[in-house]
């Protein structure tokens, strides 16, 4: 008998909210917001679910916040500088509101449990989603379970060496030269001025060197079968296949095995949604643990 149990999905991000009903395999509903205060998210996702019994729910959330489901504050937004949302729980309130099971993991995670499940990673045991868009982030999953510790890999802030003659400033208030504050979207705009990332061959070079530090560190820390790229800032035309490039000159012919020096290690995302189709993978985990 197929399951026809229906399910929340949702993604949370710093500029739009994402919500999903699914039923079995079949879509029901879905619905956009633009994120603004947290208890308009609450109020706009318990109107959205109604009165639909549900069988879980599972949310892909920006961070920081907390991964760990035996922390008493397992969901909690920890400090951000978008307005309101530090202290938030959108997880406790909709498992009280909803009386169902709610699991919260990264928008990276729940991309790649998502991506090894349904897209560019099929097939891989495990897998390293990467974003490159407003910032940068980077999730893990191997085996249908994603990596979390403390809290969750914050990979943006991995530091990175300064491309020889680029002197433009970091942006991030935190680190003079981390990958976020060289090569995320608000790093070309400062470096770029409103131009475009291809007609700068020094700009390009730099910016593909460090995203190639970066992912050679994540062959380093996490050996993963593949890594999948999503985010605005890698459709820039041959920027994807440059950091490949950047890669293997960091890595500097280092025994990593096979899978890092495969065509194709890097692959563009496939899902358009990945976040979204991770969190509904969230959602019947939850459902498992506690069934």
């Amino acid at each position: 008998m197929s399951d026809k149990r229906t399910w929340l999905a949702i993604e949370t991000g710093g500029t739009k909210l994402l919500a999903r009903l699914v039923q079995g395999d079949a879509i029901v509903a879905e619905q956009r917001w633009v994120t603004t205060t947290p208890d308009t998210a609450e109020a706009e996702l318990l109107a959205f679910a109604g009165h639909t019994p549900l069988a879980g729910v599972g949310i892909a959330a920006f961070g920081p916040i907390v991964v760990d489901p035996a922390a008493a504050n397992y969901g909690e937004v920890l400090a951000t500088p978008k307005p309101g949302w530090t202290g938030a729980n959108l997880r406790a309130v909709l498992e009280r509101e909803l009386g169902v099971p709610v699991a919260v993991d990264t928008d990276v995670n729940a991309a790649a449990l998502a991506e090894t499940a349904l897209g560019a990673g099929q097939g891989c045991a495990s897998l390293a989603y990467v974003t490159v868009g407003t910032g940068i982030g980077a999730g893990f999953a191997r085996d249908g379970r994603t990596l979390t510790g403390a809290l969750h890999p914050e990979m943006g802030h991995v530091p990175v060496l300064r491309f020889e003659g680029d002197s433009t400033p970091s942006a991030c208030p935190f680190h003079p030269s981390c990958v976020e504050g060289m090569a995320a979207g608000p790093a070309l705009q400062r470096r770029l001025g409103g131009r475009a990332l291809e007609d700068l061959p020094a700009d390009f070079a730099a910016v593909a060197d460090y995203l190639g530090q970066f992912f050679a560190t994540i062959v380093l820390a996490w050996s993963p079968h593949r890594v999948v790229v999503g985010g605005g800032v890698m459709d820039v035309p041959g920027l994807r296949e440059a950091a490949a490039g950047r890669m293997h000159v960091a890595l500097g012919g280092y025994g990593v095995g096979s899978a890092a020096g495969a065509q194709q290690f890097i692959r563009p995302a496939a899902l358009e949604h990945a976040g979204l189709e991770g969190a509904l993978i969230l959602a019947r985990q939850a459902a498992a643990r506690v069934g």
